[in-house]
């Protein structure tokens, strides 16, 4: 998620997260018990898909989510899911790890969205790509083992492989190795969209989407392209090039990379990552404009993408009564919901509203935490009723080392925790029903 650059950006804020944790080991603490808040979480995953799914030889036996006929599938039937994102397992303790993944399958959750990149040595975070075709092993521990332990608990991971934003290096990380261009990612991103067209800057994200695709996991011993339990990879997260509002310049690159990372992991499922922003010239509303240069329909049409993907913060892109009289962000989000899941069903693929949230703000329409839970209701309704394939709140976060919770640095944060004092305890019931509600209209 990131918003207009006129409002507060949430990727500054997870910007000062990886900070703020950066001291964090690579290995797990033994201070709490894993699984402390977590219900059932002994290895058996909500979607009963218990155990690591391999036989003798290595190979993992469990079949692979695929897409046809503008659904998901999954063992011969259709695959609807209720999910959710938590995107500091590539970085974080075998303790957090542990944590919020036990988290996630009790409450019946069964999709988790993960960053897949790090880019960039000199940061607080440590780079899984410290340079340009040089990759840090030691620094995969942690995302090793996240798929690992998904896997043992019947979860799909989405991993995208790349960041719009200059949070874990990102485009701008590219742009800056190759080129020496200062990071306009959050102004008109005249330098940042060179990525998508510089050669150098190209090579060298294939290379990384090559390395990581075919990497052989050290905790599994499966390469992950092999592995079922990543459910789809992503181009990146939140594409979009300011500088080009035709939406040629992304469109062309990502029909040229859909087609290179399909080839790498033919398998498995591909998606590009962006918001679901409409692209057209004669919109002055800026979520259906061009502001962006990406076009969704476009995008989602590519042949090698199998299925669509939506994000929704009308708080953060002006969608309230507050800056636009007469619009309220619960309709807003609900329509946008409605006009992506229609519009899919005309493309003839599925949906996946991928990312969602609101801040607590009565001055942008949500007073409160009922009030957040109505309009997360009416949501998550909606997806249900109008055929989405699945849907995943941001974010859900578990305890850090010490046994403290993770810091709700964005106001978005989600727990599992049935401490009354949890000011998010209903929010996650409600996630976990319609989670099963969603495994439910699949049978």
């Amino acid at each position: 998620m990131n918003d207009q650059p006129r409002t507060t950006s949430r990727r500054h804020l997870l910007g000062a997260a990886a900070l703020g944790l950066a001291a964090t080991p690579l290995l797990g603490s033994t201070a709490f018990a894993a699984g402390q808040d977590a219900q059932g979480s002994n290895g058996q995953g909500s979607n009963g898909q218990g155990g690591d799914g391999q036989d003798g030889s290595g190979r993992d036996r469990r079949p692979f989510v695929t897409a046809r006929g503008g659904e998901l599938r999954l063992d011969g039937r259709a695959f609807r899911f209720g999910g959710t994102n938590c995107y500091y397992l590539h970085q974080q303790s075998h303790y957090m790890i542990d944590a919020v993944l036990n988290d996630a399958a009790a409450m019946g959750l069964t999709v988790i969205r993960a960053w897949a990149f790090a880019d960039g040595s000199g940061h607080s975070y440590r780079a899984l790509q410290p340079e340009p075709f040089r990759y840090d092993e030691a620094a995969f521990d942690s995302l090793d083992y996240a798929v690992q332990k998904a896997g043992q608990l019947g979860l799909r991971l989405v991993l995208p492989l790349v960041n719009n934003w200059p949070d874990y290096g990102g485009m701008q990380q590219y742009v800056s190795w190759f080129l020496g261009l200062a990071d306009d990612s959050y102004g008109d991103g005249v330098n940042h969209d060179k990525f998508y067209t510089d050669a150098n800057c190209r090579k060298a994200y294939r290379s990384w989407a090559k390395h990581v695709i075919q990497r052989r996991n050290r905790y599994t011993g499966l390469r992950y392209a092999d592995d079922p339990t990543v459910m789809a990879w992503e181009l990146a997260n939140e594409p979009r090039c300011r500088s080009d509002k035709s939406g040629a310049t992304l469109l062309g690159w990502a029909r040229e990379m859909s087609a290179y990372v399909k080839s790498l992991a033919p398998r498995q499922l591909l998606a590009v990552g962006d918001e679901g922003f409409y692209g057209r010239a004669n919109e002055a509303d800026y979520p259906y404009s061009n502001y962006e240069g990406n076009d969704w329909l476009k995008l989602t049409a590519l042949p090698a993408v199998d299925y669509g993907t939506v994000h929704v913060y009308p708080q953060n892109w002006g969608e309230t009564s507050s800056n636009k009289p007469g619009t309220d962000a619960t309709g807003w989000g609900t329509r946008w919901i409605t006009d992506h899941l229609a519009d899919g069903r005309t493309l003839g693929k599925p949906v996946v509203i991928e990312e969602f949230g609101l801040q607590i703000d009565a001055g942008r329409d949500i007073a409160d935490t009922a009030a957040r839970d109505a309009a997360y209701k009416a949501w998550t309704d909606a997806a249900l009723a109008s055929g989405a394939a699945g849907d995943q709140f941001w974010l859900l976060t578990s305890r850090v080392d010490d046994g403290s919770f993770y810091p709700d640095y964005d106001g978005h944060r989600v727990m599992w925790n049935n401490d009354p004092a949890n000011p998010t305890r209903t929010t996650a019931h409600l996630f976990a029903a319609h989670a099963a509600a969603m495994t439910a209209a699949t049978h």
